[in-house]
């Protein structure tokens, strides 16, 4: 099949869809917006009961395992990992004719499982490790989360302090981690730990693959301000693993955190106008619509710089794709990270004079206080995968070559780092 041209793959995948999905009712997220007509969704970070969370996930790996049927579910991954082999033109192919079908909503554990620990794992994982995980993360027949930050190592990733010590052929984990996209939900977690003090605190770090079930390990939702407990803090006392679930070379974590973050931080697959977390370019002019405020001149310049912004930001990310090559996202995927957290922030500040009180007063009208959600959400994406700050210095010091920011720890063991 991998010489199949993009048109005929189209009109098998038209062919499958008729087959196995129902038709997409009025939509919210495309060009035609019918108002009042549907859910209207521009959450960032899902606020649903537990209950109703892992229904939302249970309906996603089902239909994510009907396409790996077919092998829709991992276009451009070789054959032997279930894939098709294809390129990303067949991708985009499927994702724009999906998007006229009723598929379930979004969430960002299948984001994490399919788009950033199965490429991590096929990237460092031992060929056992591979076989073993990276077809089954791509189905979503497990799904995982991510153990990085800690309450001590946010922003500062490589000062984290979760201790991995090697015990025979097991290493034996003790530690914290917070920030954990459900983790309450996954059955493997990306954990990095340190497993040398003596060394400098980029070089003393291993990363593992941790099954999320073994004992001595304790998940603890975080309720959070939009309502929902998505994110977990996660305990770890004297957890036992095989040395066989290690994730690249003892020492390594922090190469093999970075290519996680990098695909983190890619959006190149996401066009910057259609839906997606936080909702899109075509919601926030339809609610200007709907609220009759599109012949105010000032919110007309607004909503056209929103505009520009989405247009720029879909052209830096095609350009990170094509700088990567095919292969893991380098530096240039945090311009892309920036764009994207940058215009979450410039959308929650047009629609908050957009809709004025009908954003904190929920009066029923659909497709006003739903906003709210996302204005709440929106800064969380400025910290997840790397601050702003932390992005603008690896633009700067690995894209531009300018000097690094004076560190003090440089060269020092991390225990003897003052904290």
């Amino acid at each position: 099949m991998s010489d199949i041209s993009v048109e005929d793959f189209a009109a098998e995948v038209e062919a499958w869809l008729a087959d196995n999905a129902e038709p997409a009712k009025a939509s919210t997220t495309d060009s035609e917006i019918v108002w009042g007509a549907g859910e209207f969704s521009v959450s960032v970070f899902h606020a649903l009961e537990h209950e109703a969370e892992k229904e939302l996930l249970e309906t996603i790996k089902a239909w994510q395992q009907k396409k790996a049927e077919k092998g829709y579910h991992a276009i451009t991954w070789p054959v032997e990992y279930g894939g098709l082999g294809l390129s990303k033109a067949h991708a985009r192919a499927y994702s724009k004719l999906e998007k006229g079908y009723q598929v379930p909503d979004r969430h960002e554990c299948h984001s994490v499982t399919v788009g950033l620990i199965a490429p991590t794992i096929n990237a460092f994982g031992t060929e056992e490790m591979k076989n073993d995980l990276v077809a089954k993360f791509l189905s979503c027949e497990a799904l995982c989360c991510q153990l990085f930050s800690e309450p001590g190592a946010g922003t500062d990733l490589a000062n984290l302090g979760c201790k991995a010590d090697l015990d025979g052929d097991e290493w034996v984990l003790n530690g914290q981690k917070v920030w954990s996209s459900a983790a309450q939900f996954s059955e493997w977690g990306e954990l990095i730990a340190r497993s040398d003090p003596d060394a400098p605190k980029h070089k003393g770090m291993t990363a593992f693959m941790v099954p999320m079930d073994l004992p001595g390990i304790e998940v603890r939702p975080i309720k959070q301000m939009s309502g929902g407990q998505s994110f977990n803090e996660v305990f770890f006392s004297d957890v036992r693993i095989p040395d066989s679930l290690r994730l690249g070379p003892v020492g390594e974590g922090w190469k093999v955190a970075l290519t996680t973050l990098g695909f983190e931080r890619d959006h190149s697959e996401t066009g910057a106008t259609s839906a997606k977390a936080g909702g899109s370019w075509r919601q926030l002019l339809a609610t200007a619509q709907a609220v009759g405020v599109t012949d105010d001149p000032h919110i007309r310049q607004r909503l056209m710089e929103v505009y520009i912004h989405t247009r720029v930001e879909a052209m830096t990310m095609r350009r990170a794709a094509d700088l990567a090559k095919g292969g893991t996202p380098g530096p240039e995927g945090s311009l892309g990270k920036l764009m994207w957290t940058e215009g979450m922030t410039l959308m929650s500040d047009v629609v908050s004079e957009v809709l004025g009180p009908r954003l904190i007063a929920d009066t029923g009208e659909w497709g006003t206080y739903e906003w709210h959600e996302h204005v709440l959400g929106a800064p969380g994406y400025r910290i997840a995968g790397g601050s702003d700050e932390v992005q603008r210095n690896i633009v700067g010091e690995r894209v531009l070559g300018l000097p690094g920011e004076p560190r003090v720890d440089k060269g020092i063991a991390w225990k003897d780092v003052p904290r």
